[in-house]
């Protein structure tokens, strides 16, 4: 019986040896004639050989996504359905009264967009929507009163609380600055604003019908809707620092420009150059004059 099985499994062996010896000299023949044939054409038929076999990976690819998606875990969660982290940022210091909060409102828009007014919608409750002031969107549309405007009609809203001017012949960010109640080192919200463009980086020179976007701007000889204090804040002395937890001001000035979206700083202007302390009390890895833009400055 062992002598039956031995002499069944040798042939069996020669058989499969001799079958795939077989499959492989047909193997080889055949891919004689198919390099023969792409010779013959001096090449022409490689691109379409290249092209099929990567058509055929792709095809392949998009066969096997899914099952591959399945090892994955969270597989059955979509991207698109979680929740965005909200994004806040404070600054607490000695002044309980002074903070900074983001809110989740429309913030990082690039442009001026439009807004279809809705039933109930009144210029506060969209200046409030927006996070924008109320004459932002009056001078933005001409708007003659705050009872002016109606359900369905379409109002252009700004990126941020301000002007959009359109830049004529031979005016410069200083001139449109002062125009709109800015000046000195308020000038620069102008130029930190990220979605304004210039012809020249370097000298902030403008063409002529661009549009600029001047935050904080104010229609000069208006009454406003909305009062907003212009009045320089000084910074009170930044004192001594202690590990209280509780951040000081890291110098005294004037407040030049406040937190937004788009400047995440508080901008402290002083012509004397007084000295600049950490906020609390760590270890300093980093201080003094930042060619980047960033001025005297601690981290």
């Amino acid at each position: 019986m062992l002598k039956d099985i031995k002499i069944f499994n040798t042939e069996l062996i020669r058989f499969v040896v001799s079958l795939l010896h077989l499959q492989f000299i047909r193997f080889e023949s055949g891919k004689g004639i198919f390099v023969t044939a792409l010779y013959r054409q001096r090449g022409k038929l490689a691109y379409r050989l290249i092209h099929s076999g990567m058509a055929g990976l792709t095809a392949f690819g998009v066969m096997i996504a899914p099952v591959i998606a399945q090892e994955f875990p969270g597989r059955g969660t979509d991207p698109w359905d979680l929740p965005s982290p909200s994004s806040v940022l404070s600054a607490s210091t000695e002044n309980p009264e002074i903070s900074t909060k983001i809110s989740e409102k429309q913030y990082n828009r690039d442009k001026i967009i439009k807004y279809s007014v809705q039933e109930g919608d009144t210029v506060s409750s969209i200046a409030l929507k927006f996070d924008i002031s109320e004459d932002t969107i009056r001078w933005q549309n001409n708007l003659p009163s705050k009872d002016s405007i109606k359900v369905n009609q379409e109002l252009e809203i700004l990126p941020m609380t301000g002007i959009a001017h359109k830049v004529t012949k031979g005016e410069t960010i200083y001139s449109i600055g002062k125009k709109y109640g800015l000046e000195g080192t308020e000038l620069q919200g102008i130029v930190n604003f990220p979605f304004n463009t210039f012809e020249n980086d370097e000298t902030f020179s403008l063409s002529i019908g661009q549009i600029v976007l001047v935050p904080d701007g104010i229609k000069p000889e208006e009454q406003l809707w909305q009062p907003v204090a212009r009045v320089k804040q000084i910074t009170p002395n930044a004192g001594t620092v202690v590990a209280s937890g509780s951040f000081v001001w890291p110098t005294g000035g004037i407040i030049t420009q406040r937190f937004s979206w788009y400047h995440k700083a508080i901008d402290i202007a002083n012509r004397s150059m007084p000295g600049v302390l950490a906020a609390d009390a760590g270890k300093v890895s980093v201080a003094g004059w930042s060619p980047a833009g960033y001025g005297n400055h601690v981290i």
